[in-house]
């Protein structure tokens, strides 16, 4: 990718600042992509993954950081939207000295950027960043922070799921409602717990055997192998893993009446298969508005932790959701395109008093 291409994509996005941060002693690559902060700085997770090229990290930290902004408006955060990756296998190259190391480059960006934890990053690597800066969030209870904020994430989709239901079915009841559930990580996991107290018909699928075979034990949930989870008979669809999974190849094979999960980015391209999912009559509920309460978790870190207020904002998804499901019928556009709209009005509302961060 030339620096051409990469100043378009700057501006296709419409991103405010691209970093990259490169030490040979650690062996750290990574990108930090800032996107907007007119809302306060931009708070977005760390990730680290094994990227076949540089061209893909550059294009998965720029839709990310582009996520958060959405997400923090949407929630009514003051936080702006940003995000970092680090190239490389988790299992290879993470340590104390390249989790520093990063934390340094963080530091020198002076609050601008906010890090957490992300795929493939713990609550130990947040407190290796911790040693070289201030602006980390995610960081241990026993530091005083909020710990793993996984738990309250799949309590927002789950808040998200039963107001999808509401408007589909006529209740938020999930009892007896069929739901595959695509990735059984640390959200996808918790998601799981949450369903099968209210009495759901799980479905599952991973790439993770020994966390099938944990939840078709412990939960009953049938072990659905990889791509046949799109094309099941259920009521709900919930992505939990990897992004862009809805292209029109995988949403012709829905047969569910609601897609609602905890992947960011899960539509390949919001203004095709936004469209596409709205003519087939299932309801999408937007991934950075159920997803967030993640993001609401460590933003309570980063004024002052209290978890019972983090899960008291998380059940607000539930009512947002509601009213972008509304929007969307009122104004015949889909579910995304009008949760957009919502956290677009905000920055540009709150751009009339600051420009950035």
């Amino acid at each position: 990718m030339s620096k051409t291409e990469i100043f378009t994509q700057l501006a296709t996005y419409d991103h405010e600042q691209i970093v990259f941060c490169n030490d040979n002693a650690t062996g750290l690559k990574a990108i930090i992509a800032i996107h907007n902060t007119v809302l306060g700085p931009g708070l977005g997770g760390t990730r680290v993954w094994n990227y076949s090229n540089e061209a893909e990290a550059i294009n998965d930290v720029m839709r990310l950081s582009r996520g958060m902004t959405y997400k923090a408006a949407i929630s009514g955060l003051n936080l702006g939207g940003a995000k970092a990756v680090i190239i490389g296998d988790a299992s290879k190259i993470k340590t104390e000295a390249l989790m520093r190391k990063f934390g340094r480059f963080v530091e020198n960006l002076n609050g601008k950027y906010i890090t957490a934890e992300d795929v493939n990053t713990t609550t130990k690597d947040m407190e290796y960043v911790n040693m070289e800066t201030k602006h980390v969030v995610g960081l241990p209870e026993s530091m005083g922070g909020g710990g793993d904020p996984s738990p309250v994430t799949a309590y927002g989709v789950y808040m998200g799921m039963k107001a999808s239901a509401k408007n589909v079915f006529g209740n938020d009841s999930l009892s007896g409602k069929k739901i595959a559930v695509q990735g059984v990580g640390k959200v996808g996991g918790h998601l799981l717990d949450f369903l099968h107290k209210e009495g759901a018909q799980l479905f599952i699928s991973d790439i993770n055997e020994e966390m099938l075979k944990h939840y078709a034990t412990t939960l009953g949930a049938t072990v659905v192998k990889g791509d046949e989870i799109y094309g099941l008979d259920v009521d709900i669809f919930a992505p939990c893993a990897l992004g862009a999974i809805l292209n029109d190849e995988n949403v012709a094979k829905l047969k569910c009446s609601i897609v609602a999960g905890a992947a960011n980015n899960q539509l390949a391209d919001e203004t095709i298969q936004g469209p596409l999912l709205m003519s087939k009559g299932i309801t999408y509920a937007p991934d950075f508005l159920i997803n967030a309460g993640g993001l609401i978790n460590v933003y309570q870190e980063h004024i002052g932790y209290n978890r019972d207020t983090a899960y008291r904002k998380a059940e607000h998804i539930y009512d947002v959701t509601l009213e972008i499901i509304k929007v969307s019928a009122n104004e015949k556009i889909h579910t995304q395109k009008a949760a957009m709209n919502l956290a677009e009005k905000r920055i540009q509302d709150i751009s009339k008093v600051c420009a950035t961060y």
